[in-house]
């Protein structure tokens, strides 16, 4: 079976299919943050899932050419920058900054290619310039520039692919007086933004005067300069389906720059929202999280991606601190397998020349069935049974072990957990540790289990074993 994803071109869960077979990658492309404040559990929901549909395609054997884009100019940081009196550059690189290092909390492998689109003006003037010249963009009164929708119709080309649109909200309106900027038609978007008082230094020169880009076109430019005027993927919260992604695909396609009627994207995949505690994010409802502040709760980046891809990506889903809690619970039960699991492996090294296991192939199944998370953590635990089960009777060897690690490994590869990070545990707690081996030595059982309790208050459980007993943390 091949992979399988809901196109949102198409409308339909479709086999996924390069559009250039021959190439030494796929063209994979994820809208990134826009860098005025820290990133929220909302917009990294998107991220995981896109870190997990390349791990999975570089799972199945293909080469991936990664891009996510920094929005590091539009109006809200340019709000920003005028309070804060930073430069542009200052202002958007702490930011960037801590974009990256949570990403990096996430487990997501970081993109090939992390273009800014202030690094791109050249390129969006030219993209710019091309549509004016097919005569789809046109200047405004103020110096804008804007692309024409009824103009872009005028070609043959459709707008409104990814979504269907009321012609009626769409119809021809008369200029109305006090619009930020002076547009033919109401659907018609900036391309060009004129300087304004408010933007302060925040401008570039270009062939229709001082200004700066339209936050689409941002995205054309830097997403056809590094994968080409067609690629294979482009990825995206749904929210960004309407306007953002349609208005790529027409200014994209706009430029004539495609060829042999290849599209600007082959495959969109949109991921759905995220509610928190059942309600849509809010700093007023107090249901506000940054990635920073669930670590500042005590949670592991790990376990918060456990969280975030516990459920399929079109699926609006809710995200709770109890929900964090069990996949703390669900996490500490895989890692006591695959503890295990060393243990008894020991020094012995797996076959690599074996065909992939019955565990494999059953996740690899449900992957392939549009990223159905929910099969592939039921194989996944499924899976975690049968091997307590082997360990428990002392059925499996070595050999066997090794052979049951290197599978995981391989599945952990696509869900990106990776490894309990290891914790000294604290004096107090080993002192009790050993209070309690000193009571159970002297059959004083009542005393060892009231020492268990304890430790289990400072946050440590007791792992008994024919080796001896050691300290393990909540």
């Amino acid at each position: 079976m091949a992979l399988c994803l809901f196109n949102s071109l198409q409308r339909r869960v479709e086999a996924f299919t390069p559009l250039f077979p021959e190439a030494d990658a796929i063209g994979f492309y994820c809208c990134g943050p826009t860098v005025y404040d820290f990133g929220h559990i909302g917009n990294f929901r998107t991220f995981v899932f896109a870190d997990l549909l390349r791990r999975y395609l570089e799972f199945r054997g293909h080469r991936v050419n990664h891009v996510m884009n920094i929005t590091d100019v539009e109006d809200k940081i340019i709000r920003q920058v005028a309070a804060t009196g930073l430069s542009l550059a200052e202002f958007t690189g702490k930011y960037t900054d801590a974009f990256l290092a949570d990403l990096a909390t996430l487990s997501c492998l970081k993109p090939h290619h992390l273009p800014k689109a202030t690094d791109y003006i050249p390129q969006i003037i030219d993209l710019i310039e091309r549509l004016e010249k097919r005569g789809i963009a046109y200047r405004a009164g103020d110096g804008s520039v804007y692309f024409s929708i009824n103009k872009y119709r005028g070609c043959g080309c459709r707008y409104g692919q990814l979504v269907t649109l009321d012609p009626e909200a769409q119809r021809q309106t008369e200029r109305v007086s006090g619009d930020s900027y002076d547009k033919d038609n109401l659907a018609d978007f900036a391309l060009w933004k004129a300087r304004v008082p408010g933007d302060g230094v925040v401008f570039w020169e270009s062939p229709w005067g001082e200004g700066r880009p339209g936050w689409h076109i941002e995205c054309s430019a830097m997403s056809m300069a590094l994968l080409g005027p067609s690629f294979d993927l482009h990825l995206g919260g749904e929210d960004l389906a309407f306007p953002h992604h349609e208005d790529e695909i027409a200014q994209s396609e706009g430029t004539g720059l495609q060829q042999g009627g290849r599209p600007f994207v082959k495959h969109w995949v949109h991921a759905a929202h995220l509610l928190v505690d059942g309600k849509k994010m809010s700093k007023s409802l107090g249901n506000f999280f940054t990635v920073r502040d669930l670590l500042n709760k005590g949670f592991q980046g790990r376990e918060i991606r456990f969280l975030l891809i516990s459920a399929h990506y079109r699926e609006t889903f809710n995200f709770t601190l109890e929900g964090l809690e069990a996949s703390r619970s669900a996490l500490a039960r895989l890692d006591s397998t695959v503890a295990q699991l060393t243990e008894r492996a020991g020094a012995a090294n797996p076959d690599n020349t074996l065909a992939p296991s019955p565990f494999e192939i059953a996740f690899t199944e449900a992957l392939d069935d549009d990223l159905n998370v929910s099969k592939a953590w039921a194989v996944i635990f499924d899976w975690v049974r049968e091997t307590n089960a082997a360990l428990a009777t002392g059925s499996l060897s070595p050999a066997a072990a090794a052979e049951r690690l290197h599978a995981w490994r391989r599945v952990d590869g696509v869900m990106g957990l990776g490894a309990r990070p290891q914790e000294e545990a604290p004096a107090e707690a080993l002192a009790l540790l050993e209070k309690r081996n000193a009571a159970k030595a002297a059959r004083d059982f009542a005393q060892a289990d009231a020492v268990r309790n304890e430790l289990k208050a400072l946050g440590w459980t007791v792992e008994d074993s024919k080796s001896g007993s050691k300290l393990k943390r909540l």
